[in-house]
Order: structure tokens, then C-alpha cells, then sequence
């Protein structure tokens, strides 16, 4: 784990780096901040230097060294860093989950443990071979070269890692459409195209196979919120990056991502955000933020 972590600090390159290894980031933060929200995606995060607290529907997890959070689903979310120093800040690496290779890996593994319905994230702990499997993916920043050809691999073995771990039978339901994920991921993928159109648990529920009621349940199960709080939260993000990237009149926005009241919008938006809509805008604009929709664990 020291290595590893002395590895990635020598390549994070400011926040966030996107590295050179397909769908792998690095971040790095050497001050503790304040609940900022973001949408996670498919992926892992191993967390390998501080701690930092994750808010997503009504679940509130911690997570720090040795440690790694899993995501099988698109959820609104929250983090923030609740240890980091200048001396030793704040230091993760992420995977975005490849959803086709994760099902490939599973069908070469049979035996493995029935699949699990419960939340679509969580936390577990490091084993030494997950631990040594991103030991290696790191290393081959250092060989730019070998990268073509032992990323995929490696790829593979953390993700068999993680497969064969507490989190394997949630992570497994990616890959079958019939699963009660792969239902309720179904529903989530018709939200996201029509956030800003009104939406029925009855249309969700047709879409997902459900009726209404278990379908309801099994939405919260799995994401922690309603899915009328699911479309809020996107409208709300969605909102919040037309606002930064195109200063203008925030009725105009509020009615473009959905909402047919414009007060309504301004509170909803100053709960999520901790401001009113022109006064977050702005803020972000003084400090030259580039808002980014996605959490990188």
C-alpha cells in the first residue's frame, strides 16, 4: 500500500488526473471540503491516503486507507474529504467499470456465490491480492509502453479481485439484464434520457418489469432514494452546469430542466447546493470551478 501510494502522488497532476491507463484517475487533495455533490458511475475507488464520507439517498459512508468503494449504478451522490493535510493529502485511484469486460470476467468464473439485491455501492476492505493487482496497474505509468498490452489484463484481475469479494454478487447483477439491478438500471437509463419531462412510478415500473410497489421498493433498495428524488437530483445537477456554463436567466433554466415553478426550483436548488441558484453560479464562477457531473470516488 506505501508503494502504491508514493506511485500515485508521483503522477497526480493537480485534483484530478486522468491518466494514461484507459478509464483510470488519480485524485489528490491536500484540504478537507465541504459536501459537494456529483453523480456517481460504475466504478471502484481505492482510497489510499485520508478519509472522506460519501452521502448518497439516506446512506452516510465512511471510507479511508485500505478501503475501496464500489459502484454498480448511476446515483446521485455527495462526498466530501474529512482528512487530508498538506503533508499527507488526500490520495485515491478509480477504475470506471467497463460494464461488458465485467460481464466477460463473469462468465468465465462458474461456481461463484448466488447474486445478492441490497444497495448498488458500498464499502469493503482491501485484500493484499486486490491491493497488489493496483500496485501493478499503477506501475505501468512508469512504462507507457506496456500499457497496450497489461492494462486489460489487469484490468481483468481486479475486477475478478473484486468479484470474489463481499461486494461480487451485487457487482455480478451488471452483467445480467434480468437481474433486479439490471432491471432498476433499466429505469434509471430512461430517467436520465428524460429528466426534464414528467415521469410515473407506473411508466418506471412497466420499463423495469415490476409492478408499482415492488418496483418502488426495489428502487430505493438499490439506490437509497425514491426515484422521484432521483430525477430531482439530476434536474438539480443539470441546472447547477447550464448556470456556470451559460450565465443567464435562472427561470429560464429552471423551466429547461423541468420545473414548472420557478421558487420551487430556487429552494430545492439552495437545499442541494447551499445557495440560491445565481448566488452558487457565481461563487463557482469566482473560483474558476469546471463543474464536473461525475464523483471520482
Amino acid at each position: 500500500m506505501d508503494e502504491l501510494r508514493d506511485r500515485a502522488l508521483r503522477h497526480a497532476q493537480g485534483q484530478r488526473t486522468q491518466t494514461a491507463v484507459p478509464r483510470v484517475t488519480i485524485t489528490k487533495d491536500a484540504a478537507l471540503t465541504g459536501m459537494t455533490p456529483g453523480i456517481y458511475e460504475p466504478m471502484l475507488c481505492l482510497v489510499l491516503q485520508g478519509a472522506k464520507c460519501a452521502l448518497i439517498g439516506d446512506r452516510r459512508l465512511h471510507y479511508d486507507r485500505a478501503s475501496y468503494f464500489v459502484a454498480s449504478i448511476e446515483v446521485p451522490g455527495a462526498c466530501q474529504i474529512v482528512e487530508a493535510r498538506p503533508d499527507t493529502p488526500y490520495l485515491a485511484v478509480a477504475l470506471t467499470l467497463d460494464i461488458p469486460v465485467v460481464a466477460e470476467i463473469i462468465m468465465d468464473m462458474p461456481g461463484l456465490p448466488p447474486m445478492a439485491d441490497g444497495p448498488g455501492f458500498g464499502i469493503s476492505p482491501v485484500t493484499p491480492d486486490l491491493a497488489d493487482a493496483w500496485l501493478r496497474l499503477i506501475k505501468l505509468l512508469d512504462t507507457p509502453s506496456d500499457i497496450t498490452i497489461m492494462a486489460p489484463m489487469l484490468e481483468r484481475e481486479i475486477i475478478y479481485r473484486v468479484l470474489l469479494g463481499p461486494h461480487g454478487p451485487m457487482l455480478r447483477q451488471l452483467a445480467r439484464s434480468d437481474s433486479r439491478l439490471g432491471q432498476i438500471r433499466r429505469a434509471i437509463s430512461h430517467i436520465r434520457d428524460n429528466f426534464d419531462q414528467p415521469i410515473t412510478i407506473e411508466t418506471l415500473a412497466c420499463i423495469a418489469g415490476m409492478s408499482p410497489s415492488v418496483f418502488h421498493k426495489h428502487f430505493k433498495d438499490v439506490t437509497a432514494m425514491s426515484p422521484i428524488q432521483y430525477q430531482k437530483k439530476l434536474r438539480l445537477h443539470e441546472a447547477r452546469r447550464r448556470l456556470l456554463a451559460d450565465p443567464g436567466d435562472t427561470v429560464r433554466v429552471a423551466f429547461s430542466v423541468g420545473y414548472e415553478s420557478a421558487t420551487q426550483f430556487s429552494r430545492e436548488y439552495a437545499r442541494q447546493f447551499g445557495a440560491p441558484p445565481a448566488r452558487d453560479a457565481g461563487r463557482l464562477r469566482e473560483r474558476g470551478t469546471h463543474l464536473r457531473q461525475l464523483i471520482d470516488g
